[in-house]
């Protein structure tokens, strides 16, 4: 069992939790605020905030790909077998891919359903899409989608992430931890 892999840089941790907890509190949120018979006020307080988070996110989401594409991850170690070596790459392929696809479909479902998002719109942004139910209903119907994939694809990295911590004890888990020195 090795002390210290090579870890990854402090962007690259922080980048991660960012998005991790920003996408961890989006999807109950998400989940929620569409449900029927919700009190108006809440429905409506979810809508803002998940809105105005997932704005914020696609900034983050895309310092952290560019980030990513230029930084190299640490390599993992030997006793990781190929096939885990893979299922690693494909799952954070899939993960870079749903955190782009997520707010942008987000963004176009909102704003060519004709509706705010208010922190753009107080920033004196215009919607840059316009109007359009065909496109909403597109956009919408991929947001819903890649949200359940996103979901399946996370519950497999985070249960792949808590088999290194907890079971192999390999050390792979501590190469993103955040407080690591």
């Amino acid at each position: 069992m090795p002390d210290r892999l090579p870890g990854y840089r402090p962007p690259a941790r922080w980048l991660h939790w960012i998005v991790a907890v920003a996408v961890l509190m989006m999807i109950p949120a998400g989940l929620v605020m569409t449900q029927e018979g919700l009190p108006r006020p809440v429905q409506d307080t979810l809508f803002i905030f998940h809105k105005n988070l997932g704005t914020l996110l696609i900034l983050v989401i895309l310092v952290r790909v560019i980030y990513r594409l230029t930084h190299r991850p640490p390599p993992l170690p030997d006793s990781v077998p190929p096939w885990q070596r893979r299922a690693a790459a494909v799952s954070h392929g899939m993960l870079y891919a749903l955190l782009v696809i997520m707010p942008i479909s987000g963004f176009v479902r909102v704003r060519a359903g004709g509706y705010p998002i208010e922190l753009l719109d107080r920033l004196g942004f215009g919607p840059l899409i316009g109007k359009s139910e065909r496109l909403a209903d597109a956009a919408s119907a991929l947001h819903a989608a890649a949200a359940f994939l996103l979901i399946a694809v996370l519950a497999v990295h985070v249960a792949a992430a808590l088999q290194h911590a907890l079971i192999r004890r390999d050390g792979v888990w501590s190469r993103m931890w955040p407080g690591r020195g």
